[in-house]
């Protein structure tokens, strides 16, 4: 537990509660304000590094206890246009449709898009099955003109990018 002396030094969180007085915010209250911040923040901003990507998608996913896999939707010149988790699944797998990403990237009017979903148990190494949707999927893209640039695995400890690995 923390002295007062500490207190004074250690940075803080607060929360306003409903009444108008402060209290230290949780964790996992500082978590949801940090993705909520961003996602207003994302939409527009330029992804020109696969650090930026990595960053941002470790963040958003990394202490996940079930699989999540999603999309980012890019403009021609690779600003976000939309970031949105499209299927949930179990500690060990998501049920991914590949016409459902299409349709959705056409929607948005994308011209390129980046998966991701994270690994909960720990391994960024794609799986086979990680391998073969990635292909699918970047098939179906292509009939439509959408390019599929990467996909990424995340975990509590990195975040693997399938196109610096030669796999796109």
């Amino acid at each position: 537990m923390m002295n007062l002396d500490q207190a004074a030094f250690a940075p803080a969180i607060f929360v306003q509660e409903p009444d108008g007085s402060y209290r230290l915010a949780t964790g996992e209250e500082v978590v949801q304000a940090a993705h909520e911040y961003l996602g207003r923040k994302i939409p527009g901003t330029l992804l020109d590094a696969p650090n930026v990507v990595r960053s941002y998608l470790r963040c958003r996913h990394a202490e996940r206890e079930y699989e999540v896999f999603g999309v980012l939707f890019l403009d021609s010149q690779n600003r976000v246009i939309a970031v949105e988790d499209m299927f949930r699944g179990t500690i060990a797998q998501t049920s991914v449709y590949p016409r459902e990403v299409v349709r959705r990237a056409l929607q948005v009017n994308a011209a390129a898009c980046v998966f991701y979903h994270n690994h909960p148990s720990g391994e960024a190494r794609p799986s086979r099955a990680d391998e073969a949707l990635t292909q699918t999927l970047k098939s179906a893209l292509s009939l439509v003109d959408v390019r599929a640039l990467d996909h990424f695995i995340i975990t509590s400890q990195s975040v693997y990018s399938m196109a610096e690995n030669g796999l796109m």
